[in-house]
Formats: structure tokens, C-alpha cells, sequence
């Protein structure tokens, strides 16, 4: 194995130039979620040009869903790409540099895989943003036959564990009675409701834990400042430490939206929303040979007091096999963060390029740590106690 990082780092680098033009192709085409037809064929399609890498589509039964796999060695370890964007947005959570830095990695990886004893994976894994295709994929046991798995995530700083957080959405629907708003008094007002809904969850909020947050957001509550409202749609998000936590926090939330039925006689409805993000559990070795190899490409990891992050379903994966999820910092001023068309068109630009660069590098070398560590490599592979 004399010189396999060095043979990593070159091929990675031949690479390059075709892996950010990948990136650069998704950033400017963005899709939603369970919609990205597109971007899955250009990821499918760079695996399959420049790599010896087998294909499997649409698995758990979603389109865009894939496996690619190269190598045949007895340690599976995955990376992760994200496809999906936010509406309006784009690629404001730099999906399109995940995608392509597990892209890098996985080119690079592929030619050594047999040497290292490993199978190298790339999880093509939609609706990060909205619908959790990762725990689909876990509950379909896509993850199950795999040994780790990483990803990386562009932020605004550089954090190997950051804190990340369980959350789960609801959709409300208050039912009233519509009416002229010259005549109200025989009608029933849904909008009316969620401002009782609203004002208790303000008032709730004093009571939670710090850190427990509750989002909500009115979709739909008339038309017409003249006609009363007979229908509100409202969506609520609970993010907390745990799942757990999360459904305890859910029932007072929920009191609160009943009450605001109970003031403006509607009657109100509740659906679970298929987006469900798990808590995330970092493996400390995964964690530490991805700090030195981000560190070797020139990544620093200041000691922030704040490194708190908002949620993701790569938790999920997370609960089920060792997974690591580093951040890396686009080098942009704080309002330009996530969830913004600034960090979108960074995405696309120099700062996007070189988080490719340094996040594709980094899983490639720790993969490679983790094939020739023989600690690590025989906990991974041996199963669990009562399998």
C-alpha cells in the first residue's frame, strides 16, 4: 500500500476539473424534492464515466433514489449525496457541493478499493429538504449491508461534530364557516384561529427547555380582506435534542392549536408530515481521522462556543450504522448563511468549489484510514452482540 494516499490525492485531482463542472451543473438546474431526475442521471452518469462503479435505481422505490457501488472488499463504507433544493431558493443548502464532493471521493476511491479491502458506495438520497429520503432508505434496510457512512455539509464555519438536531412537522388544518365580513356574525373565522394558535405557542415557549425550537408557518388563510375566512392550513415544526423529546414538546404545541379552535368554534385537524429528522450520533474515531485529513488540506477547527445546526436525515442513517457529518465554511458574512440565495450562488462559485475540493479530498483519505486501521476496521465489521 506504499503511496495509496498519494495515488488518492492524484486521481482525485485528474478528477477535479469534471467534478466541478458536475456541481456547477446542478447548482444552476436546481430540483425538489423526490424531483431531481436530472441531477440523479448526472451523478448516476459521472459514477458510471469515470469509475468502475454498478448502478442500482430507484431503490426503496423512489425514482431518483440510488446506490452505486465499486470495488468488492469485505469493508462497505457510503458516502452520501444530497440532491435536493429548497423552493425559491435553489441551492441554498449546497446540496449540489455535497452531492459532487461524494462524487470526488468515490472516483478517487474507486481504484484502490480492491487493495484497501473495501466497497465503495455513493447514496444517491433525495428530499433532504422536505420528506426524508434518507429514512426511507433506512427503513427500506438500504444502509444495512454498509459498514459507515459519511457526508460533509457547507455552513459558515468548520466543525467536525456539530450539534444536530431531531425535528418533526405537522400540517394543521382549521375548518370554519365562510361569510361576508360586513355580516360576520354567523360565520366562524379558521383565520382567526391560528392567531389564538400563535399567541399560545408564544406564550408556551417561555415554559421549554432553551434550545427547544417551534416553527410555524401560515400557508393558506383567505383570499379576500372581505370575506371570512372558512379554512386556515398552517405547518408546524418541533426541533428538539431527541425524537423523543420532539413528541413530548408536540402534545403542549398541539393544546395550543386546539385552543384556537375552541376560541373561534372551528374544528381542527392534524396530519403527521413524512419529514422526520432523527438525532445524530457521530462515531469519535470517523470523527478524528476526518478532522486530520481536513486538516492536512488546509481545514482549520476553531473552538466555537456555539455549534449548534439545524437537522438533517443523515441522523437517521446515523442510529442505524457509524456516520460522521462534518461541516465545512463557504467564507461568506453571517446573514449569507444556509437557506439563502447568497449561500446559493456561493454554491455555484469559488466558495462552492473549493469545499469540493477540500470535503471530497478528506472523506476519500479518512475511507482510506479507516480500511487500513485495524481497530477500527474490526469493530466496524463485526456485529453486534444477540445478531
Amino acid at each position: 500500500m506504499t503511496g495509496i494516499n498519494d495515488r488518492i490525492q492524484r486521481t482525485f485531482e485528474e478528477n477535479l476539473g469534471s467534478v466541478l463542472e458536475l456541481s456547477h451543473r446542478i447548482n444552476a438546474n436546481p430540483e425538489l424534492a423526490f424531483e431531481e431526475r436530472e441531477t440523479s442521471a448526472l451523478l448516476i452518469e459521472a459514477l458510471q464515466a469515470g469509475g468502475k462503479f454498478t448502478v442500482e435505481e430507484g431503490v426503496a422505490d423512489m425514482p431518483t433514489a440510488f446506490v452505486a457501488s465499486a470495488g468488492s472488499g469485505d469493508l462497505a463504507v457510503g458516502v452520501c449525496a444530497e440532491m435536493d433544493a429548497l423552493p425559491g431558493i435553489g441551492h441554498g443548502c449546497g446540496h449540489n457541493v455535497i452531492a459532487a464532493s461524494a462524487v470526488g471521493a468515490a472516483l478517487a476511491l474507486a481504484p484502490v478499493a480492491d487493495e484497501l479491502g473495501l466497497t465503495v458506495r455513493v447514496f444517491g438520497t433525495p428530499a433532504e429538504e422536505r420528506g426524508t429520503g434518507k429514512e426511507i432508505m433506512v427503513n427500506r434496510g438500504v444502509f444495512d449491508d454498509t459498514h459507515a457512512a459519511m457526508m460533509v455539509h457547507p455552513t459558515l464555519k468548520d466543525v467536525v461534530t456539530p450539534q444536530l438536531r431531531a425535528s418533526r412537522s405537522w400540517q394543521v388544518v382549521y375548518s370554519g364557516r365562510g361569510g361576508h365580513a360586513s355580516r360576520p356574525w354567523r360565520a366562524r373565522n379558521a383565520g382567526d384561529a391560528t392567531i389564538v394558535a400563535q399567541t399560545a405557542i408564544a406564550l408556551l415557549r417561555q415554559q421549554l427547555r432553551d434550545g427547544v425550537r417551534v416553527h410555524h408557518l401560515v400557508k393558506d388563510a383567505g383570499a379576500a380582506v372581505n370575506v371570512i375566512s372558512d379554512r386556515t392550513v398552517v405547518e408546524c415544526m418541533i426541533r428538539c435534542d431527541t425524537i423523543d423529546e420532539v413528541d413530548q414538546v408536540w402534545d403542549r404545541v398541539r393544546s395550543c392549536f386546539d385552543a384556537g379552535a375552541v376560541a373561534t368554534g372551528t374544528t381542527v385537524e392534524y396530519t403527521s408530515l413524512p419529514s422526520i429528522y432523527r438525532e445524530f450520533r457521530h462515531d469519535p474515531d470517523l470523527a478524528r481521522l476526518f478532522e486530520k485529513n481536513a486538516k492536512a488540506v488546509g481545514r482549520t477547527f476553531p473552538d466555537y462556543e456555539d455549534t449548534m445546526f439545524g437537522s438533517t436525515d443523515m441522523g437517521n442513517v446515523s442510529l442505524r450504522i457509524p456516520a460522521i457529518h462534518p461541516m465545512l465554511s463557504f467564507d461568506l458574512p453571517a446573514e449569507d448563511g444556509n437557506h439563502t440565495a447568497a449561500f446559493a450562488a456561493a454554491a455555484g462559485g469559488p466558495q462552492g468549489d473549493r469545499f469540493v475540493r477540500d470535503a471530497g479530498l478528506s472523506m476519500a483519505l479518512t475511507i482510506a484510514d479507516i480500511a487500513r486501521s485495524t481497530p477500527i476496521r474490526a469493530r466496524l465489521t463485526t456485529p453486534p452482540t444477540g445478531k
